[in-house]
Parts: structure tokens; sequence; C-alpha cells
């Protein structure tokens, strides 16, 4: 099942496509989109095809920076409901909590975390398509937005202290530094931004106390997030420990106080068990870093806390039916494809929610 994200992400889509010398019209149907989708920015898209349409658009313009180019055709309105909520906010900090803890509301396929220990605060952007989608743009596209967000919540002269990106550096850097600024960094281990000291502590100038109530009546109406279950503690720790070799019951269960039997237990009672979480867990990060050509195969089996590489391999044809190696080249074809449709049908990686919430 598809996963979806709002029009809104293509915000200026025809007018840059047409500046770099696209028919913007001929790519939307290459994707099975028109004109007239990308009208209401609150209409739900197919995520899939919107990311190997930027990719489209990138390659054929020549343009690498394409998705940082059309991040200047954004707005603050372009959040939707949280651009109201996230200028009432008191400081850097608690907007970008909210933002992070309400990615659903406005992208359906966004994972972004709110890093603050150890060392500089990080804000980490991830994309979960649950299936091989070339994710280089896109990627671009929501770092520069974010990147844009802060600047309208407490100055247009605000740079992040580095800007971080899991790809190689483009061959012109002249946009990346317009919207980044100086400290760019190339072929890292995650896409996202780091935060000078008191970054986070700065006040958001509009910001009246008085209205907060109400935006918090608005966030009532778009639905809470998810409150943080014991499932939720035991992945963090899973995904913490897997790169170290070191992800177990027992010491999971050390590291909650509890008796290895008690959390089999609690988890029962969430539906979950210990074997599913990391099972869930270690499908997740292998679309992350199968997308970062940087990390072999042996180095993803590492990090996914396998033994060997023919455990990893293994593991990854029973869970997908598909080889590790085949899962790259689905990804590569989808990029090098002339539409933003897959030639055939890909397979899913992760269970999907049931459309967009």
């Amino acid at each position: 099942m598809d996963r979806f994200i709002r029009a809104a992400a293509l915000t200026g889509y025809p007018e840059l496509a047409r500046a770099v010398g696209l028919d913007p019209t001929r790519l939307l149907a290459g994707a099975g989109l028109t004109l007239g989708d990308l009208a209401e920015q609150d209409k739900w898209l197919p995520a899939a095809p919107v990311a190997v349409l930027l990719e489209v658009s990138a390659r054929r313009s020549g343009c690498q920076d394409f998705a940082v180019r059309l991040s200047d055709f954004r707005r603050f309105s372009t959040l939707g409901l949280l651009a109201v909520v996230l200028r009432e906010e008191p400081t850097l900090r608690g907007a970008l909590q909210l933002l992070t803890h309400y990615a659903y509301v406005y992208n359906g396929i966004l994972d972004a975390r709110l890093i603050e220990d150890p060392g500089p605060a990080t804000v980490q952007v991830w994309l979960e398509f649950g299936r091989p989608v070339p994710v280089r743009q896109s990627l671009d596209l929501t770092a520069a937005a974010l990147a844009g967000i802060v600047r309208m919540l407490i100055g247009a002269e605000w740079q992040p202290l580095a800007a971080c990106f899991s790809h190689p550096a483009p061959a012109d850097l002249a946009a990346f530094h317009r919207v980044f600024g100086p400290r760019l960094r190339f072929d890292q281990a995650f896409t996202g931004m780091t935060f000078r000291p008191g970054d986070l502590d700065a006040p958001i100038p509009v910001a009246d106390a008085g209205l907060r109530p109400y935006t918090r009546l608005l966030l009532d109406a778009a639905g809470p997030p998810p409150t943080a279950s014991l499932t939720d503690h035991v992945r963090a720790l899973v995904e913490a420990l897997l790169p170290m070799g070191r992800c177990s019951l027992p010491r999971i269960s050390r590291s909650l106080g509890m008796h290895p039997r008690t959390l089999h237990r609690r988890l029962a009672e969430e539906g979950q068990s210990f074997t599913a979480i990391v099972r869930s867990a270690r499908t997740t990060l292998a679309e992350r870093y199968l997308v970062i050509d940087q990390h072999s195969l042996s180095e993803i089996a590492d990090l996914l806390g396998f033994a060997a590489p023919s455990a990893f391999a293994g593991w990854f044809h029973r869970q997908f039916g598909m080889t590790a190696t085949q899962w790259r080249r689905q990804l590569r074809a989808a990029a090098e494809t002339d539409d933003g449709r897959d030639r055939a049908p890909t397979p899913t990686l992760v269970p999907t929610r049931d459309g967009p919430r």
C-alpha cells in the first residue's frame, strides 16, 4: 500500500520545471499526476512517484540542486495547520519538538528526530517509503524546508552550525550555500542540521502567549501524536544497540530496570514481542542504509547487528523475497526511468498505515 505526502511538497514545481527547460505537465503525467493535483496543498499524493519525479527532474534538467531550488517556492503556510501553531511557541526548541512530534499531520513518510545529547543538538530527517525509491532529492527538499522554517521562526540571518547530507557533494554548490550557509558536510551518516549552543533557546519574536490555548485546540483537532509506549522505548534502545552488537533482551531489560520476563510480559500486553521489535527496527534501518551508496553490504550487516554478512543476506532475502543487491538495483532503475512511475510493482519493505493520517 502506498504512503502519502501532501501536495504542498511540490509547491512551485511547475514554475521551476519550466525555468530549467522541462515540461511539468508531461513529467507530472508520467508520475500519474496533473497540474490540478497541485492546486490544493492539503491533497494527499502517493509519495513514491513524487520522489521519483524529483529525481527525474533533477537528472533531465542537469540540476543536481533541483530540490534545493524548489524550496525557494515554499512559504510558511505550506505547513498548513502547523504553521499557525509553530509561530506561537515561545522558543525554537518547542517549535521543533512540535514539528517532529506532529510530522504525520503534513508528511506521511517523514521521521524527524530532535537529538540534544550528546554533542551539538541535531535534527535528523529520514524518509520511509517502504520500497526501493531514490531519496536524494526528497531529502534535500526536506532539509531545505527545515532550514527555511527555522529562519521564518527566529530570523532570516540564521544559519546552521553544519548542514549534513547523506549523498556526495553536487558539482555546483551555489544553491546549497545560499540555503544552508557555508558549513556543508556531504557523505554523512544522516541528512539534517546541527545547531549552535543557544539556538534552541532562541525566542520566536512573533509568539503571543495569549494565543497558545487556541493553538492547542487546533492540535487537538488534528489528533494527538501517539504517546510513547514501552514498545517505543524498547525500539529506541534496539536502534541504539544494534550497531554495537549488544542488542539482547537481557541487556535492554537491565537498561529499563526490569526483569526479562517482566519485559516480555509487558510487551505482550501491548501486542508486541522483542523479536518483532528487532525485526521491525532492522527493516526500517535497512531501508535507510541501502539508499546510501557509501555503505557496503558488509557495513550494513554490522550496523544491523548481524554477526556476518551471510546472516544479513539470508535474513534480507527471507524478509523481502529479494537480495539487498537486487533492492539497490531496483532503486537505481527507479532513479533512471523517464517518468515517475515504477516499471514493475516493487515489494513493500515495512508495514504501512491504512492511507494518510
